[in-house]
């Protein structure tokens, strides 16, 4: 079967990263040049961005909106899709010093958690 036509994506999980991922589900909103708004559900957070699950097909390297509520308050954030895996996006943040004090201190947090919950 060729796959010439399709698009050349890479996992998020085989990705390099900026720092440790942190398992996180909730409800996520990404507004969309090409697809209108879609809704879906986050699967774990960076300080650097966000990997989500759509139903819906985003153009990688797409400058994308996302909206989500973390436990310290509503982020909206413009971010790139970086990476594609069947149904599962890798978006990177790309702004916002206020933003990514919020993001930073909730992975701070998650990391506390997952140390704690490890028993380390």
């Amino acid at each position: 079967m060729s796959t010439q036509n399709q698009p050349a994506t890479r996992s998020v999980q085989d990705s390099p990263r900026c720092g440790p991922r942190f398992p996180l589900v909730l409800d996520i909103t990404v507004r969309t040049r090409t697809r209108g708004v879609l809704t879906g559900r986050t699967a774990d957070i960076s300080e650097s961005g966000i990997s989500a699950i759509l139903r819906i097909d985003v153009p990688l390297s797409e400058i994308v909106e996302l909206n989500f509520t973390l436990p310290i308050g509503h982020v909206k954030v413009h971010a790139i899709v970086r990476q594609r895996d069947c149904f599962r996006y890798g978006f990177q943040f790309l702004e916002s010093a206020a933003v990514q004090e919020v993001i930073r201190n909730t992975c701070r947090q998650l990391s506390v958690e997952q140390t704690l919950s490890a028993g380390l």
